[in-house]
């Protein structure tokens, strides 16, 4: 079963004052780019993957998507959806990603922001995913990158000039990262990107794009404090269809 942390009320409290969570996708550095990867939402039949808040699918609806399902593992995320949603077109589900049932061919759209490396059996979900898809649909997700979540001891160094460095480490040591992020014991998957991108071939996908975020000169004029993110890639982006 995937580790329900978002009913830690410790982890909830941290994660609903994040700017994500406040200002929605408008807080969030790689929702940019990924609008970008977006195909026309105009009658399609989406399903979002660890849906949280619920901004991706209200967005969805919006912008002319003809059903949107949104699940997630967590209650707590689930009530906030609900009570924020007005929309019919959008319903929420609970459900566990790895062990998540999809109808065949049912969704023109799967969509997942950072959900994906929680999961352990992330081969089964792509199976699971695959066969949801109509033909020539498509599945557009995000996770913490590779080298983000590799390191042993994930929080930036100091070099002898003041600079800051990333302590890349156990990087093909592929398997559990316990990190203590806003709660104690959060259980994140490392892969490779090797695997990753290998795992989605094998699953039948045929990869469209694929980014590892960072900010570009216009967020940096808004944002001169995300400059350190140009050090290592945070996220990872990768565009697919059917």
């Amino acid at each position: 079963m995937t580790q329900n942390i978002y009913d830690d009320p410790d982890f909830f409290e941290g994660y609903s004052r994040l700017q994500r969570s406040i200002d929605g996708l408008a807080g969030a550095a790689e929702w940019p780019a990924i609008r970008a990867l977006m195909p026309d939402m105009k009658g399609l039949d989406v399903a979002d993957l660890g849906c949280g808040f619920g901004w991706f699918c209200r967005w969805a609806a919006e912008h002319g998507a003809a059903s949107v399902l949104g699940l997630d593992v967590s209650e707590n995320m689930l009530e906030r959806a609900r009570a924020e949603t007005a929309d019919a077109r959008v319903r929420y589900d609970l459900a566990d990603l790895e062990k998540l049932q999809l109808p065949k061919a049912g969704f023109d759209l799967v969509y997942s922001s950072l959900a994906f490396h929680y999961i352990e059996g992330f081969a089964g979900l792509l199976a699971t995913i695959h066969q949801a898809l109509k033909p020539g649909g498509r599945l557009l997700f995000s996770i913490e990158h590779p080298i983000y979540m590799a390191p042993r001891q994930p929080k930036w160094l100091d070099d002898a000039e003041g600079g800051k460095i990333w302590p890349l480490s156990a990087y093909q040591i592929e398997g559990p990262r316990v990190t203590n992020w806003l709660a104690e014991g959060v259980v994140k998957q490392h892969r490779t990107m090797g695997t990753t991108l290998n795992l989605l071939i094998r699953s039948g996908f045929a990869i469209v794009h694929v980014e590892e975020w960072s900010p570009s000169d216009e967020d940096l004029a808004a944002h001169p404090d995300w400059a350190i993110e140009r050090e290592r890639p945070m996220f990872l982006l990768i565009s697919t269809r059917t």
